[in-house]
């Protein structure tokens, strides 16, 4: 009786489970695999969010986009300057008088030439042309500034207006100071070759085109302030650095002076002046302005570090 227990009775019957077809068995949902492509991609945009997010906040952009953007800039200061020379040109030849006042009183028994045909109407073109970029030098200057934004904090770009319209003033004071004090004294050292037999008789658009290099000159040299105050903002010039190199500044100014003006003593130091006035006054604006850097944590003594790592 090996089936039966040892009390006698009989083994109960152990519980069948039911067999279950395989076609009615439920499905047991599969997770999906991630793909090789996918799973590399996965990590790369969860860490790509807070890349643009910094990008966001820095101003930082790709090589494309500055040009993409140095090329809208452009574009708006072009038309800026040809709506300024359509404004211009009826006054073309007011402006053009105004222009040559300086050399006219220098001019004994001579008057201005010119041996091109159409050299007068391209000279009238011309004139208005550099009137429309002084007229609309403000906005020309806000396009640039605005291009340089994004390497400036928020709070900077705030002063953008206010600092495109003072671009605008130092340009246009710096064209007045050639015109109203170098001018005059450059002309008279000129004229003062002419006699019997030298007769001076300026050719229009030499003349002209010597005029707008000074004035240009002249106003490119009145932004050094503002050149300055951009660049120690950005911590590339100290007002340090400035006063170290002073003697070779003051040195650069007279030679820079030496080039741009006819070449006789008063008209060099009449340039020279401004620079070295401007650049003393760069060096206070850097000083003012300039980046602050992080004063540096003192460095734990090796007495200190034996005495952590002890306890």
């Amino acid at each position: 009786m090996s089936g039966e227990d040892k009390s006698g009775l009989p083994p109960e019957p152990e519980a069948e489970t039911p067999a279950v077809p395989e076609d009615e068995a439920p499905a047991v949902p599969e997770e999906p695999t991630p793909a090789a492509g996918e799973a590399d991609e996965a990590p790369d945009e969860d860490t790509s969010e807070p890349e643009q997010e910094a990008e966001a906040e820095t101003g930082a952009m790709p090589l494309t986009a500055h040009l993409r953007e140095l090329r809208s800039r452009l574009l708006r200061a072009v038309v800026a300057a040809f709506v300024g020379f359509l404004i211009c040109y009826p006054f073309a030849e007011q402006i053009f008088n105004v222009l040559m006042e300086p050399m006219v009183r220098v001019l004994e028994n001579s008057n201005f030439i010119y041996t091109y045909p159409a050299e007068a109407f391209f000279t009238y073109m011309k004139v208005s042309f550099v009137a429309g970029i002084f007229l609309t030098s403000p906005y020309i200057f806000y396009q640039l500034w605005q291009f340089v934004a994004p390497g400036l904090y928020e709070h900077e770009r705030k002063l953008l207006i206010p600092i495109a319209v003072l671009s605008a003033v130092f340009f246009t004071s710096g064209a007045c100071f050639g015109y109203f004090i170098v001018f005059p004294v450059g002309f008279e050292f000129f004229a003062s070759y002419s006699s019997e037999t030298i007769v001076f008789m300026p050719k229009l658009d030499e003349y002209l085109s010597f005029c707008l290099k000074l004035l240009f000159a002249f106003g490119l040299i009145f932004e050094m302030p503002l050149f300055v105050l951009f660049l120690a903002r950005l911590g590339i010039v100290t007002a340090a650095g400035m006063r170290r190199v002073r003697k070779w500044a003051i040195l650069g100014n007279f030679v820079v002076a030496a080039i741009l003006t006819p070449p006789d003593v008063v008209s060099q130091c009449l340039m020279a002046a401004p620079l070295l006035i401007l650049y003393e006054v760069s060096v206070i604006v850097a000083r003012i302005f300039g980046k602050n850097k992080p004063a540096p944590e003192p460095e734990e003594t090796d007495e200190a570090d034996e005495t952590a790592t002890g306890t």
